[in-house]
């Protein structure tokens, strides 16, 4: 057997046995190259390494530093309280108030996982006080909690652009703006129905244009965090990663000196769980970076460019074969070292058939990250259930509308290129 078969062979069947994803790549490369005898042992430990020796990599620790520091300084609060004042009296208000909150968190975290276990969670227990099904309130949060890695700052996003040299990070990141847009009006519209079906009451308290203004001032600085980044490096004040620096910086004036909720003694917590959220997103990397190279050497992606090649797809069919292939693979993978492996794979014959990288991202992206709520492996459902207390069985039941929705967002992403790809053309992103 050639290398390439072992190697696939051997990761599906670690997955089977419940490997943890990160170890399962690791030990199917190590696998493939004992058992083929075609490259030496040394080649796993150069690759794991070239994986992660990456300058724009280093903007992963900082945006997550920032994350937990502009959560460690009650972020999570002050954007609820804003979110609600505008939608909270409203049928379903509190749905529409996590679905706006997480949004809005979303624009500083760049992770799903730390959106569903952050705000999301505070949102279940509020939603469920105010008479809302507990099972309900924790399928919203899972489903939009997607919107994490969609608007930037996108750790994914930072991971497809090293994976693919036709896209920069700064192009991603405008991007994401207008499908996380989409995406949350999505998760609206199913909140919606689903409240005046269940008849989910406001809390019928409009605030005062007083009260609105006063919120808005004190919200004023944690929105402007993602303006701040995307603007300097639009303006070309900084690259993605100074600006992962920036963001650092920003944050921790915001909840120290701003807000006066951050204390220094909460600092090494915050340092330790950045530090280890970090090397989890690191070990996925490195070895991920060694399987791809096992399937790159032995001429995979050429392989799999040819045979598509050679069937004449048109670019919207390649796009309908590329979505079912993705959200089938997203099912048993996460979205980390899905886009390691199969984007050199398939981002070259995207481009080889005419579809423009930025969109042909968005849509990979998307796609790998709707696996986070659809089991097995969908580690949204296993975090959400977790902090909500909603068995996993309950959960999943109430995520039908919204799944349905976002086959909605996603056909429609895949069908109107502009959506993906008309801002970052007109901001000059290429």
């Amino acid at each position: 057997m050639t290398a390439s078969a072992i190697l696939l062979a051997s990761v599906c069947i670690y997955l089977a046995i419940g490997v943890p994803v990160a170890f399962a790549l690791g030990l199917s490369t190590v696998t493939a190259l004992v058992l083929s005898d075609q490259f030496p042992m040394i080649v796993m430990l150069k690759e794991t390494f070239t994986g992660i020796d990456s300058f724009p990599l280093m903007a992963v620790p900082f945006f997550i530093l920032a994350a937990e520091l502009m959560s460690g300084g009650s972020l999570t609060e002050v954007l609820l309280r804003f979110a609600g004042q505008f939608v909270g009296h409203k049928r379903g208000g509190l749905g529409y108030t996590n679905v706006v909150s997480l949004t809005f968190f979303s624009g500083i975290s760049g992770s799903a996982l730390a959106d569903a276990a952050g705000p999301g969670s505070m949102m279940i227990r509020m939603m469920d006080k105010a008479g809302y099904d507990r099972a309900y309130a924790a399928a919203l949060t899972a489903s939009t909690a997607i919107v994490g890695p969609i608007i930037p700052p996108s750790i994914i996003m930072i991971i497809y652009a090293l994976a693919d040299d036709n896209v920069s990070v700064g192009a991603l990141f405008i991007a994401g703006l207008v499908p996380g847009i989409l995406i949350a009006a999505a998760m609206c519209v199913v909140n919606w129905h689903v409240s005046k079906r269940r008849n989910y009451r406001g809390d019928n308290e409009h605030p005062t244009m007083a009260e609105i203004l006063r919120t808005t001032w004190k919200a004023l600085p944690a929105i402007l965090l993602p303006v701040l980044i995307l603007g300097g490096m639009r303006a070309g004040w900084f690259t993605p990663t100074e600006a992962s620096v920036v963001a650092v910086f920003y944050a921790l004036v915001c909840g120290k000196y701003v807000y006066g909720t951050l204390e220094w003694k909460a600092v090494p917590d915050i340092l330790s769980r950045s530090a280890l959220l970090t090397a989890s997103v690191l070990v996925i990397i490195a070895m991920s970076a060694s399987f791809a190279w096992v399937l790159t050497i032995e001429g995979v992606p050429q392989l799999a460019a040819n045979w598509i090649a050679d069937m004449q797809l048109s670019s919207w069919m390649f796009l309908l074969v590329v979505n079912v292939f993705l959200l089938l693979f997203g099912i048993f993978i996460e979205p980390l070292p899905g886009v390691m492996v199969l984007v050199p794979i398939l981002a070259p014959v995207a481009a080889k058939v005419g579809i423009d990288p930025i969109h042909f991202a968005m849509i990979v992206i998307y796609n790998l990250t709707l696996g986070m709520i659809t089991p097995p492996v969908g580690g949204l459902l296993f975090v959400t259930s977790n902090v909500s207390r909603v068995p996993l069985s309950a959960l999943t039941r109430e995520l039908k509308p919204f799944l349905w929705a976002h086959g909605v967002v996603l056909v429609l992403l895949t069908f109107v290129p502009a959506l993906s790809n008309w801002l970052p053309h007109a901001m000059g992103f290429k």
